[in-house]
């Protein structure tokens, strides 16, 4: 039994022993399991510690340094940190200021205030930044040196400074405000341009005004507060290098304004050109327009612009002021005034081209001080070179027209005289011509003109060239007057054509600057030849007539009734024959003077009517019985006066012009065309 109990207990003994076994074995693999979960979450913390390891060992880095260059790295940082500090300071209060730059219309003072102070401050920016990224160098260069950072760090905080130099260009300093300033200025250019818009009124006129009852030199158009406000503007903008859009924008705005005053006048013809018209008499009109409106342009218009342009910009320059004003007056149409005078002196030439160039020259020369003034500085060296192109050819053109006059006066003398007896337009012309070029009027002018030319020429000059040059003319006419007359074949239109011309010469020069130099006796003469032609005329035409209405035979005649009758019939029928020829050849006839045509025509009347009706009233009955009284009694009294009084009546469509045979080659350049459209010297 003993031995029984005691193997009881040494098998409990056992199993308790493997229960104790069993239960530490458990725990040890719960605490493997535990310590492989614990080894596997610490993994990723490994990780991580390994790689801040790099980051913190360059934190620690500087305590490793030397001990006198970490001392010496305060400094450093210091005066960097102090410059740098102030820029972004700076830089803050440049955006402060964008709510007080609203509107400079409201207030352009404070407005100016304020974009001065930015100004200013970008200044300072512009200045400062250099100095702070130079500070900023030298740090990151000592921490380079002396191997207090990391080479990471160090490369991003030299790429900063790289993008932060690289700000310092111009182009790129002005993007330091954000594009603030810019943004400024464009309101303050609109602000300019307005104030320029608002006063900018064009000069009140009608349609066709009274240029000469306008003041001799215009005011400024504009107030002078607005001027003070635009020279304000100017100021700051010519700061900010934006001087050339002002001045673009003036002359824009004023340029505009001149044009729309201008609109009114009809300056359309400015721009006709050579081919469109024929000769100057085709557009004389315009060139009479043409003086008025020049000098209306330059008095009133380009003389308010001169002046404005001198009170907006005096502050800056009178090159500036000279430049802004000669771009208004060339975008406005003084070029164009230039140009139309130049194509009038490339026209054909012919006497009334003569007069119509001293009227361009006249005109210059009235405005000679203003044109001297206006655009007389070098940025008008354009206008300055037409005009003066102008007065050349307007000068050569006259003087070449004048001297060779006498000449194309020479030539018409072998042209055949005009078939009806009339004027021709070449006497008609030139009479009324001299009286021109020796008025009041062009006399001066013409003088000047030929004293300019022969000055070319260093050549002298004196009046009585003038006055003698167109005495010549007037002997050349008398003398063309005598070819003519002798070349008729018919004896009776010659003496009419005679009469025609002596009296038209005694007319149209009696008491005019030429008459006065060819003297009293010149005219007497003249007059005496118009009689004697006139009488000749008379009795070698209409005179024959009344010899057809003899009364011979009719009182003593012994044959009787019958044979008066016969007689009578055949002396009416050879009146009337002869009528009916020198009426028919005559009606084309013409005597352009009123009064000397109804003066011949009385005459007639008076040579030839009263004849015929005693002749009706004492052998009229002998007739009127007869079944064929129309053949012989075939005018009535008052039908022979109507129609004897309604002789020579000139015919319409008679032109101004005149031509004359082919001209040797040495005036076929230019005077030729003195020989326009008729068929001969009618």
């Amino acid at each position: 039994m003993a031995e029984l109990g005691r193997s009881d207990v040494n098998g409990n003994d056992m199993i308790e022993n493997l229960i104790a076994a069993r239960k530490s074995l458990k725990l040890s693999l719960e605490k493997s399991k535990a310590l492989g979960f614990s080894l596997e979450k610490a993994g990723p913390r490994l990780d991580e510690i390994n790689q801040r390891l790099p980051s913190l060992e360059a934190a620690v880095r500087p305590i490793r340094a030397d001990k006198e260059a970490l001392l010496a790295a305060g400094g450093h940082i210091n005066r960097a940190i102090g410059p740098a500090a102030a820029v972004l300071k700076v830089f803050d209060a440049v955006h402060g200021l964008e709510k007080s730059l609203s509107d400079p219309r409201n207030n352009l003072p404070g407005y100016l205030s304020v974009l001065k102070r930015l100004e200013e401050a970008l200044r300072f920016l512009g200045d400062n930044c250099g100095l702070a990224i130079q500070w900023l160098d030298d740090i990151l260069e000592y921490l380079e040196d002396n191997v207090m950072a990391d080479e990471q760090h160090l490369l991003n905080l030299k790429k900063s400074l790289k993008g932060l130099r690289e700000s310092q260009s111009d182009d790129e300093r002005a993007r330091l405000d954000g594009g603030l300033l810019n943004a400024a200025l464009d309101k303050l250019e609109g602000e300019f341009r307005r104030l320029l818009t608002e006063h900018s009124v064009p000069l009140p006129m009608s349609s066709s005004p009274d240029l000469g009852e306008q003041a001799v030199i215009a005011p400024s158009l504009l107030p002078v507060s607005v001027i003070h406000k635009l020279q304000a503007i100017l100021g700051r903008l010519r700061t900010n290098n934006r001087l050339e859009k002002c001045i673009s924008i003036h002359v824009e705005v004023r340029s505009s304004n001149v044009r729309a005053s201008l609109q009114a006048l009809d300056l359309d013809y400015l721009e006709i050109s050579i081919a469109e018209f024929n000769d100057v008499q085709s557009i004389e009109g315009y060139i009479a327009q043409w003086g008025k409106h020049l000098e209306f342009a330059v008095k009133h218009l380009f003389e308010a612009e001169y002046k404005l342009c001198n009170d907006v910009f005096e502050r800056i320059g009178l090159d500036v002021c000279m430049g802004c004003f000669s771009k208004i007056a060339a975008h406005t149409g003084i070029l164009a005034f230039l140009q139309f005078g130049k194509t009038v002196t490339e026209s054909k030439k012919d006497p009334i081209k003569l007069l119509k160039l001293l009227d361009i020259f006249a005109s210059l020369n009235r405005l000679r001080l203003d044109f001297n003034r206006l655009f007389g500085g070098a940025a008008c060296i354009e206008i300055q070179n037409l005009t003066r192109d102008l007065i050349k050819r307007v000068i050569d053109g006259a003087a070449e027209i004048f001297w060779e006059l006498l000449v194309q006066v020479e030539l018409q003398r072998q042209i055949p005289p005009p078939p009806d007896g009339n004027v021709p337009i070449l006497v008609s012309i030139i009479t009324d011509y001299c009286n021109k070029l020796l008025g009041d009027n062009y006399k001066p002018i013409l003088n000047q003109v030929l004293l300019i030319h022969r000055s070319w020429k260093r050549e002298k000059f004196q009046e009585r060239i003038l006055v003698s040059e167109v005495l010549n003319i007037v002997k050349a006419i008398e003398l063309n007057l005598e070819t003519w007359t002798k070349a008729y074949e018919d004896s009776i239109i010659s003496n009419l054509f005679a009469m025609n011309n002596h009296y038209h010469l005694y007319k149209h020069l009696k008491g005019t600057k030429v008459g006065d130099l060819l003297g009293d006796s010149w005219f007497r003469e003249h007059e005496q030849y118009k009689d004697y032609y006139a009488a000749i005329f008379l009795r070698d035409s209409w005179g024959k007539l009344p010899g057809h209405l003899s009364r011979e035979g009719l009182i003593l005649f012994s044959g009787g009734r019958a044979t008066a009758r016969d007689l009578v019939k055949k002396r009416l029928k050879n009146f009337n024959e002869a009528f009916d020829e020198m009426y028919k050849r005559q009606s084309s006839w013409v005597v352009p003077d009123r009064d000397l045509r109804d003066k011949i025509c009385q005459q007639i009347v008076q040579a030839v009517v009263p004849v015929y009706r005693s002749y009706m009233q004492s052998y009229g009955p002998l007739v009127e019985l007869d079944g064929s009284s129309s053949k012989y009694a075939k005018y009535s009294v008052q039908t022979l006066e109507q129609m004897l009084s309604s002789l020579f009546l000139p015919k319409p469509g008679r032109y101004a012009s005149f031509k004359g045979r082919q001209l040797s080659a040495k005036f076929n350049n230019g005077v030729a065309d003195l020989r326009r459209t008729t068929s001969a010297v009618v």
